[in-house]
């Protein structure tokens, strides 16, 4: 089982960057397929991206891809999500997800991740 804490929200203009960190508690992070999903409200939560337990294999979503980058660090049981670029439709709140995998996969849907942290709020004003 494993246990994530997001940091690393807030508030910035658009054009501006935010850096969302993930911290996973346990001992096998690197079991884990990582993921980031954000939702607004009144909508669904979305994906937004994904990486493998070793790092080497990541996914993005349409809207994202060229401005967010994910990245992993096992030795920290550490993911994380520097978004640049921020456009208000960015605005939601993210939520780091978990998986554990075999392999180097990509999980995109929600629903098979079983491991969720609470979210953290990101506002990207006009």
């Amino acid at each position: 089982q494993v246990q994530l804490v997001e940091s690393g929200g807030g508030s910035v203009q658009t054009g501006g960057s935010l850096r969302l960190s993930c911290a996973a508690s346990g001992r096998t992070f690197s079991s884990y397929t990582m993921a980031w999903f954000r939702q607004a409200p009144g909508k669904e939560r979305e994906f937004v991206a994904a990486i493998s337990r070793s790092g080497g294999t990541t996914a993005y979503a349409d809207s994202v891809k060229g401005r967010f980058t994910i990245s992993r660090d096992n030795a920290q049981n550490t993911v994380y999500l520097q978004m640049n670029s921020l456009k208000p439709e960015d605005t939601a709140v993210y939520f780091c997800a978990a998986e554990r995998t075999i392999g180097q996969v990509v999980l995109t849907t929600p629903a098979l991740y079983h491991y969720w942290g609470q979210g953290t709020q990101v506002t990207v004003s006009s």
